[in-house]
């Protein structure tokens, strides 16, 4: 590897040499035909392949200088025309071509020494594609890009669509390195005289590039000396736009304060104020607590004075049933001893009748007898047995009458007792059901209480919807004070954001750099030259080049959009969303 790194540094100075002797002597225009630029093209070719390591694929392995030399376009944003003008290319169709057509294009550009130099320097990517003894891995590549500088100085006019570059074969032609000694002898005059009417032409070119400089140059002077005037005028204006938002500034931070003390009184107000509130809810929701308690304290006892009631009233509805039965009972008691008086009586009557024709045989008995005695002899004796036997008979009536009255009056009274005593149960049933329609109308009206009870609890359904009000009015004052301190949290951005904007009105008269200062631009850190000119941040007054300044913004110390670089417009636009 490292014999193969030498002899290609060896071939890639004569290449260049050769390349470079002969386009002095055609007056530095060559084209693709040109058999040393053909030949540096393929020692190129070699150079690039050497150390590349086989990529596998779907189809087979691949070995292509194409892969690599697509990183430039992302290390180098300026190759991206190239590269897509290659791929654009109807007539190429490998790898090999496209990388062929990409370096014939990066030389005519004259920037083929950038574009290698910004890929050797990026060697961690290059070793996913080339070996660690690779000759663009090593101190040769560095040197070989330094060579390829000097290739700036040709003007070369190559065709690239018309050319085969897919089936070109890169064959290094050692024969035109080969000098015959005799012909080198009797061309240094010829040599000499061409290298002396290049010095010529190459002078003339000199002073024709200078006085163009100097023309330039003048021009610059004369846009510098009106744009210094237009600089001093804006100075003078933005001197007077510093003073007045110095003025501004004063007024801000017044009216700052201000609106401060007044944001504190309110908010000390509308503590106080959400203090009482609390306080005053607190009281409230002790006070409802406390009537809650108490109002279901009184829920429970009427809970259980209903079941107790309940239960007494199942015990009346079961004494009512039985004294109805009684009554039923007592009823039927009444109409049986009712019907044994009436069979009493009719017994009664029957005696009475009984003895009335008793009375009535006696006395018709008397009466015949007082006829016999008539008419039997000693009548007298036989009236007077009569009368005694009649007397007897009347004596044992009248016992048996009074025997048969005495009876019935005890049946009597008997039956008159049994009367009375069954008037006083009647009168003891009616004293009960009148008691218990009193238990009943009592038992109605504390329904009615229960009722009455359900309306208390209507109540306490009130004043939870009264509660929940309450909270939800303390919730609102909470986030009525969580916005204003979100405002006072804002107003102190604003007041930070003016302080920074005053001190970089202070700062900016010291802080712009001048134009000898720079060499480089301060993000990208590419050097100025010709192509990449200078340009200033109007914000941080650094110096960028013009991809890292190209953005354009309104600043308060300027009427119109002015340049700003990358970093400054990501912070002013961070800071304009923090103040929407």
């Amino acid at each position: 590897m490292v014999v193969e790194r030498s002899n290609l540094l060896s071939m890639m100075k004569l290449s260049i040499k050769v390349l470079i002797q002969s386009s002095l002597s055609l007056g530095r225009t060559l084209d693709s035909e040109y058999p040393p630029l053909q030949q540096f093209f393929v020692v190129l070719e070699h150079c690039l392949k050497h150390g590349l390591k086989v990529r596998k694929t779907f189809i087979g392995q691949n070995k292509s200088i194409w892969a690599p030399l697509e990183l430039i376009e992302k290390l180098c944003p300026e190759s991206a025309d190239i590269s897509t003008s290659v791929r654009d290319m109807p007539g190429i169709k490998t790898g090999l071509g496209r990388a062929r057509a990409w370096l014939h294009l990066a030389l005519m550009q004259k920037k083929i020494a950038d574009y290698m130099k910004e890929l050797i320097n990026r060697r961690e990517l290059l070793g996913e594609f080339y070996e660690p003894g690779a000759l663009i891995m090593e101190e040769e590549g560095a040197v070989i890009v330094g060579m390829l500088v000097g290739l700036n100085l040709i003007d070369a006019n190559l065709c690239v669509k018309g050319e085969d570059l897919d089936s070109q074969v890169g064959v290094i032609d050692f024969s035109m390195y080969l000098k015959d000694p005799q012909a080198t002898e009797t061309t240094q005059d010829d040599s000499k005289m061409t290298a002396i009417l290049d010095q010529k032409h190459y002078i003339e070119e000199l002073n024709r590039h200078l006085s163009c400089t100097v023309t330039d140059l003048q021009a610059k002077m004369d846009s510098l000396e009106k744009t210094n005037s237009k600089l001093i005028e804006e100075l003078t204006a933005a001197t007077d736009r510093i003073n007045a938002l110095r003025e501004e500034q004063e007024q801000l931070k017044q009216e700052n304060a201000h609106i401060l003390q007044t944001s504190q009184r309110k908010e000390e107000v509308t503590l106080q104020d959400s203090q009482l509130e609390l306080e005053t809810y607190r009281q409230t929701r002790q006070g409802l607590d406390e009537m809650y308690s108490v109002v279901w304290k009184q829920y429970k006892e009427e809970k259980r004075i209903r079941q107790e009631l309940q239960k007494e009233l199942e015990l009346q509805i079961g004494l009512k049933q039985e004294m109805e039965v009684a009554m039923k009972l007592l009823e039927k008691d009444t109409h049986e001893k009712q019907d044994t008086l009436a069979a009493l009586r009719q017994q009664l009557d029957q005696v009475k009748n009984l003895n009335l024709q008793m009375f009535n045989k006696a006395q018709i008995i008397e009466m015949y007898e007082m006829i016999r005695t008539i008419y039997k002899p000693n009548k007298h004796e036989y009236l007077h047995r009569r009368l005694q036997n009649s007397e007897n008979v009347r004596k044992n009536t009248d016992e048996s009458q009074n025997e048969l009255r005495s009876e019935m009056k005890g049946k009597v009274n008997a039956l008159q007792k049994r009367l009375t005593d069954l008037d006083t149960l009647r009168a003891g049933l009616e004293s009960e059901l009148s008691t218990e329609k009193e238990q009943r109308q009592n038992l109605q009206r504390e329904l009615h209480r229960e009722q009455d009870n359900s309306g208390l609890q209507m109540e306490l359904l009130d004043l939870r919807q009264e509660k929940k009000q309450l909270q939800q009015l303390c919730e609102e004052q909470e986030q009525a004070l969580q916005e204003m301190g979100l405002h006072l949290s804002q107003s102190k951005l604003k007041m930070e954001d003016f302080k920074e904007v005053n001190k970089a009105l202070k700062v900016k008269r010291h802080a712009w750099l001048k134009d000898d200062e720079a060499t480089r631009c301060k993000q990208c850190q590419k050097e100025f030259s010709i192509s990449r000119r200078k340009h200033h941040c109007r914000n941080c007054g650094d110096i960028y080049c013009n991809s890292c300044s190209s953005n354009e913004l309104a600043l308060p110390s300027y009427p119109r959009p002015v340049r700003v670089c990358d970093i400054c417009h990501s912070l002013l636009l961070q800071r304009s969303s923090i103040r929407s």
